[in-house]
């Protein structure tokens, strides 16, 4: 039987130029077939709390480039980035994790704080299990 591909992505930065990347290797690997964890840890955590999802916060190294990041989202009618993961996760494999320790360390109580398509809280050592697989692993 032939091993099926995996992207394992650790989603560190929470920031729209960086958070569009992880969604769109998300969907173009879920597309493809491919298994796909995504672990979601400090400011990538914050960015999936249900009341940030709807910030478009670009990095200081780009903030020059916001006004016409947003301007050609708005233009090209793309969706979200956090909707672009959920396209990602009813196209294939897309199994999404919160970290447990970002969650205390930010005091995130639950789950239910968190976007709805997150499936789990876990902590480091189970998500490197999940993902000691992967094809491709990423640090974002």
């Amino acid at each position: 039987m032939e091993k099926k591909n995996k992207l394992a992505i650790i989603v560190w930065s929470g920031t729209v130029d960086k958070l569009y990347p992880v969604a769109i290797l998300s969907s173009a690997a879920a597309a493809g077939g491919w298994d796909v964890e995504l672990f979601f840890t400090f400011w990538g955590l914050n960015a999936i709390r249900k009341e940030n999802l709807s910030q478009m916060k670009i990095s200081a190294d780009f903030a020059e480039y916001a006004p016409a990041v947003a301007q050609a989202v708005k233009q090209m009618n793309f969706p979200p980035w956090h909707e672009l993961i959920r396209q990602a996760k009813s196209m294939g494999n897309v199994r999404v994790y919160a970290c447990s320790t970002t969650m205390e360390m930010f005091g995130i109580k639950d789950k239910a704080q968190l976007a709805d398509f997150v499936d789990e809280v876990v902590g480091a050592a189970t998500f490197l299990e999940r993902a000691k697989d992967a094809s491709v692993t990423l640090f974002i």
